[in-house]
């Protein structure tokens, strides 16, 4: 009898807007090769691009928050495993599930660190460098609490894996790193001659979805700090901007005349991404990877990002990373105008994706230590008494608080 799995949706997947949906699917990908039935459950609404689990043997469910009928169908379904998409579903659910399925393995994923994110976010608005004062937050705290209580929590960056260890001395125990994953297709697809050429490309783009704080930010500062110093050298160029959920405010940035173009969803981001020539990705906040650096990669597209966009992509010393305006518009403009150049950064993301995120490289690795901890789940716990000490002092909170709410909705 197959092991059943929970995961409880922050939203519903949706591949084609988020980079985290994506990542959603690779993770079902990977229980189901683990031999899990799954259940995808979430108290979000559907959209018009939501995935249709069900094609891929994935139930589906809808829930309530704060309502007792989540412990009722879980304890009557008996799942052997849970896995939370983001720590925020991990407060809202935990105790509820833990209750009902005391004897489950509680798997966190953390998509990328919340509260690092929130950290730069503040940094940049008080135009400071991140420090502890930044990062000791009340996000952090709830963040990490969470990663506690849990039995695993799935970590998408080195970066955010060294951080976690040296500055905040969680446990390596607890955490399992578990970037983007590169299948066996892709990377057989991955030679220069598979992809348009240098000379069939022209102009920049960019992509991400508008509901993403850090990338209506990137929009803004390319647009009002980069574009103008490219579009000075480069009077021919183009800058296409694509993304899903786009506000009245991104829609304004459009300027013809500049050469500047918001295009909304990209119904086929791959194909967006390789008519361009170059990716621009100036994020100034956020954590975790960037999936439209991994769908330049995958296309044979290269890419200028800041150091916040590369991180977890290459090593330290693999780019040269842009921190003002002015340098990245000259390599931005430097790799759109020499092809040698623009070839040399087109076989680097080849050789990332292989070296550093091939599916093989990942998947037994993951399967082991979530049957590993499956099967010692008493004597992991034992190990973790701050996480008891957290589930414990949460639950009593989360629980009660919780328990009013739902009294005041009937």
């Amino acid at each position: 009898m197959k092991n059943k799995l929970l995961i409880i949706g922050h939203t519903w997947p949706e591949p084609q807007s988020t980079a985290a949906g994506t990542r959603m699917l690779q993770l079902i990908e990977l229980f189901k090769d683990a031999g899990f039935a799954i259940t995808f459950a979430s108290a979000a609404s559907r959209s018009d691009y939501s995935f249709q689990l069900a094609s891929i043997e994935v139930e589906e469910k809808a829930i309530l928050l704060n309502n007792h009928s989540f412990n009722d169908w879980v304890k009557e379904e008996q799942f052997n495993a849970v896995m939370y998409d983001r720590f925020m579903i991990e407060e809202q659910f935990g105790w509820r599930f833990r209750e009902s399925c005391p004897n489950s393995i509680n798997i966190l994923d953390t998509e990328d660190l919340h509260f690092l994110r929130k950290a730069r976010e503040v940094a940049l608005k008080n135009n400071e460098e991140v420090s502890l004062k930044h990062l000791h937050s009340e996000q952090a705290m709830r963040e990490i609490a969470s990663m506690y209580r849990c039995d695993v929590s799935l970590i998408i960056s080195e970066y955010e894996m060294e951080l976690l260890q040296n500055q905040f001395r969680i446990p390596r125990e607890l955490l399992h790193y578990l970037p983007f994953l590169v299948g066996s297709g892709t990377l057989k697809n991955l030679k220069s001659t598979n992809f348009k050429s240098f000379q069939e490309r022209s102009h920049f783009s960019t992509i991400g979805n508008f509901i993403h704080k850090p990338n209506y930010d990137a929009v803004l500062y390319l647009k009002t700090k980069i574009w103008p110093l490219i579009r000075k050298e480069l009077p021919k160029a183009e800058m296409q901007v694509y993304g899903a959920y786009e506000s009245p405010k991104v829609s304004q940035l459009q300027n013809e005349k500049q050469g500047f173009y918001i295009n909304g969803r990209a119904i086929e981001a791959k194909e967006v991404i390789e008519n361009s020539r170059v990716v621009l990705a100036p994020i100034r906040f956020g954590a975790g990877l960037k999936g439209k650096l991994f769908t330049a990669m995958e296309t044979g597209t290269p890419f200028v990002g800041t150091p916040i966009a590369m991180e977890g992509i290459y090593s330290t010393t693999t780019s040269s990373l842009n921190q003002t305006p002015a340098d990245f518009a000259q390599q931005a403009i430097e790799l759109y105008s020499h092809e040698n150049l623009w070839k040399q950064q087109q076989e680097l993301g080849f050789q990332t994706l292989r070296k550093r995120f091939e599916i093989t490289l990942f998947k037994d690795k993951f399967i082991t230590r979530i049957n590993d901890v499956m099967i010692n789940l008493e004597h992991h716990r034992l190990q973790n008494f701050m996480g008891q000490l957290l589930q414990q002092q949460a639950f009593n909170s989360t629980k009660y608080f919780s328990q009013w709410i739902e009294e005041k909705n009937k």
